[in-house]
């Protein structure tokens, strides 16, 4: 992992996310039937990249957790001291009516969820209360787009100022990189 090059345009949202998360998060179920905080049972991933105090593991495609329609990767990131404290769902390349369909249902599921969102921090994204969840898109190398869904745990800033005090960089910069369209 490595700071981003978006971190720039990531700013205002790593700034809300660390201010609100901690007062408005709850203990509780993560995406995928997961649970935020201390890891005990965790499915065996593709690959493992460390930095600091974060270990993000990948599971592609057909690997459980990505194993939903629709799912072409997802990325649990775990932290040494609070556990799982994110998780990154990045959808397969859509465009048009079918990019549209899938980005209501997950908007619909976020507002179930979270409430209504505000706009996000990059064009054509979303940011749920308390920097709960971020919904963004990001080009695929075909020029359709693939949606990627990230949601937080209630662990995450102080897993972010952790990770920032031994890097010099938020654990949100790896987000924005995601989203810039970078590898994690």
């Amino acid at each position: 992992m490595r700071p981003a090059p978006l971190l720039a345009a990531m700013a205002p949202f790593l700034a809300l996310t660390c201010a609100s998360a901690a007062g408005e998060a709850k203990q509780g179920e993560a995406p995928f039937g997961l649970t935020w905080g201390p890891v005990t049972d965790m499915p065996r991933p593709l690959k493992a990249d460390r930095e600091a105090n974060l270990t993000a593991l990948y599971y592609p495609q057909g690997w459980r957790p990505a194993t939903g329609a629709g799912t072409s990767e997802v990325v649990l990131v775990v932290c040494r001291d609070e556990g799982l404290q994110k998780v990154v769902w990045v959808g397969l390349p859509l465009s048009g009516e079918a990019l549209a369909r899938a980005r209501r249902a997950i908007h619909d599921e976020g507002v179930r969820r979270y409430g209504e969102p505000g706009r996000g921090p990059l064009p054509d994204s979303e940011l749920w209360p308390g920097g709960r969840a971020l919904l963004a898109s990001r080009e695929a190398p075909d020029g359709r787009r693939e949606l990627v869904m990230t949601s937080f745990g209630p662990g995450y800033v102080a897993c972010s100022e952790a990770h920032r005090v031994a890097t010099g960089h938020p654990a949100g910069a790896h987000v924005a990189d995601l989203i810039g369209g970078d590898t994690p």
